[in-house]
């Protein structure tokens, strides 16, 4: 059985710090945009669940369905609490960053 050949692959990349900065902050805007459509989901099954959704008819929910919708938005919500805060110091290190440029 012979081995694969792979070839050996260096690509030349230059971006300048500006570019970084600019990368970096497109995906912060990147990743807040994917969390705001996970937000708009659990609003959207809270909705059904409640039968508020505009064109939808759900089958009647129970409390029990309630109260598990609600706990499972609430750990989503939770989820996404952490996230930001991550993205947070993502962006506060990017300021950083900007300061140490000016400086």
């Amino acid at each position: 059985m012979s081995q694969s050949n792979i070839p050996n692959i260096t690509p030349d990349i230059t971006i300048d710090r500006a570019d970084v900065i600019n990368l970096l902050l497109a995906s912060i805007a990147l990743e807040e945009l994917g969390l705001a459509h996970i937000l708009n989901a659990e609003g959207e099954k809270l909705q059904y669940v409640l039968g508020t959704l505009p064109g939808v008819t759900p089958p009647l929910a129970t409390i029990s369905d309630v109260l598990n919708m609600n706990n499972s938005v609430n750990d989503t919500i939770k989820t996404l609490t952490k996230k930001e805060w991550i993205l947070e110091n993502k962006l506060e290190n990017i300021l950083d960053l900007l300061d140490s440029e000016n400086d």
